[in-house]
């Protein structure tokens, strides 16, 4: 399965568009916000860095049992098609991160709600940067995707056009840890909280156990994926005034006072 992040992301800033015309959650915000993604490895605290060694040594990890996953899993593949892997493909895919964005981003357009432009806005944002992350390593690092059968130590670094060597990180794995943390950070119930991680775990079993990626893969984008999505909504956590629930499509969100 090819993944491209280019023509999605346009898609979704179509969904985003009258969200972005309002004074909140605007265009001007999002440049500027933008910014201080671009500079963020600039101004590592040590936090940052603990989180970003633990990642990769946690996806160096990971890489040593690539092989032997890949094998343990291609022997039973009676499920390939099946429900439950296909939905979390489908999780991955752009569209369900275009359509949900938009659906928060009308809801608040329609009802004068920050919370859901909040909500809209955030996904927006958690995809593009993540995207952008994920897209850098893929190209960077060129490595191949299983399903060519060569070793998961096959690497052709600043490979453009090849998706075969597109392997690392996972751009599934990474949209769909994006918008699940980005809905999970906005719930208010628990369960919700918890819940809204099942999709993105599916998506990286699925992205494995359909051969199209290393478990290592997977690991790194859900890794990438988590951690935008965190730094997003932490950034406008920070201005958030006391909340009450509401329930809608029917996550629990919250709103500003």
């Amino acid at each position: 399965m090819r993944e491209k992040f280019i023509t999605p992301f346009l898609i979704i800033i179509l969904f985003q568009t009258p969200l972005f015309s309002q004074d909140k959650f605007s265009i001007p915000q999002f440049g500027a916000e933008s910014l201080q993604f671009i500079e963020r490895p600039l101004k590592l605290e040590n936090n940052d860095w603990l989180n970003l060694a633990l990642v990769s040594a946690g996806t160096i990890l990971v890489m040593q049992a690539d092989q032997p996953v890949r094998k343990a899993l291609l022997e039973d593949q009676r499920y390939k098609n099946s429900f439950p892997v296909e939905a979390g493909r489908i999780w991955g895919e752009a569209y369900p991160t275009a359509i949900i964005a938009g659906v928060f981003g009308l809801h608040g357009l329609l009802a004068d709600d920050q919370s859901t432009k909040k909500i809209g806005f955030e996904i927006v944002q958690s995809a593009l940067y993540s995207g952008a992350i994920t897209t850098f390593i893929k190209i960077a690092a060129g490595r191949t995707r299983p399903f060519t059968n060569r070793s998961s130590g096959t690497y052709k670094p600043f490979t453009f056009f090849d998706d075969d060597f597109h392997s690392l990180p996972s751009g599934h794995v990474t949209l769909a840890f994006s918008l699940s943390t980005v809905l999970s950070k906005n719930a208010k119930s628990d369960i919700l909280k918890i819940g809204a991680y099942l999709p993105a775990l599916l998506t990286a079993v699925s992205r494995i156990y359909q051969n199209n990626h290393w478990a290592s893969d997977a690991f790194l984008g859900a890794a990438i994926g988590y951690f935008v999505g965190s730094w997003v909504t932490d950034l406008h956590e920070k201005n958030d005034s006391p909340v009450e629930a509401l329930s809608l499509f029917p996550l629990i969100v919250r709103i500003k006072l």
